[in-house]
């Protein structure tokens, strides 16, 4: 009976892990829109090796829900302090997931936004290692987003090379 019950609150956690992971980045996305069909981003120039838009709506719900399911696995254990750290860098990065299409597509800032994703990514995998040694499955099933985010950060710092001067800098 005990275990019904753990199962039954892990999916609880899973599954509002999830929606609010989706709801919330759909939202950033929506808010400062993001991809092509903003006409900042149509202008600049693109790597060789940029995917065509429509794999950017599928990778990141699948990634998004991948998240929440880590996330809901890791929400549903005892506190402790592997918990509590693998917890923080999590929202860490998840802020600056959120936050790097507002700044890359609605601000422009495509110097910003590589400096975002290279700490988001370093704070995932943070993450991620964490995870994995609370319970595997949650730290495997952040491996994809760690990979696109490598990927990201490179169509990002390329982006940023192919169009020196583009859009503006809060750094300088």
């Amino acid at each position: 009976m005990a275990e019904s019950a753990d199962r039954k609150g892990i999916w609880k956690s899973v599954i509002v892990s999830v929606l609010a992971i989706e709801l919330l980045g759909a939202a950033s996305g929506w808010l400062s829109n993001s991809g092509y069909g903003n006409s900042w981003f149509d202008a600049l120039q693109k790597p060789s090796f940029m995917p065509p838009g429509w794999i950017f709506g599928v990778v990141w719900p699948v990634l998004y829900a991948l998240l929440g399911i880590s996330l809901g696995i890791v929400l549903a254990e005892p506190p402790s302090s592997r918990r509590q750290v693998g917890l923080t860098f999590f929202f860490i990065q998840l802020v600056l997931n959120f936050s790097w299409s507002p700044i890359f597509f609605a601000g422009h800032d495509i110097q910003l936004a590589k400096i975002v994703i290279f700490v988001m990514a370093a704070a995932a995998a943070v993450a991620a290692g964490q995870f994995l040694r609370l319970r595997g499955a949650a730290g495997l099933l952040m491996a994809p987003y760690l990979a696109w985010l490598i990927f990201a950060a490179t169509l990002n710092a390329t982006i940023e090379q192919l169009n020196p001067g583009a859009g503006t800098s809060l750094l300088g």
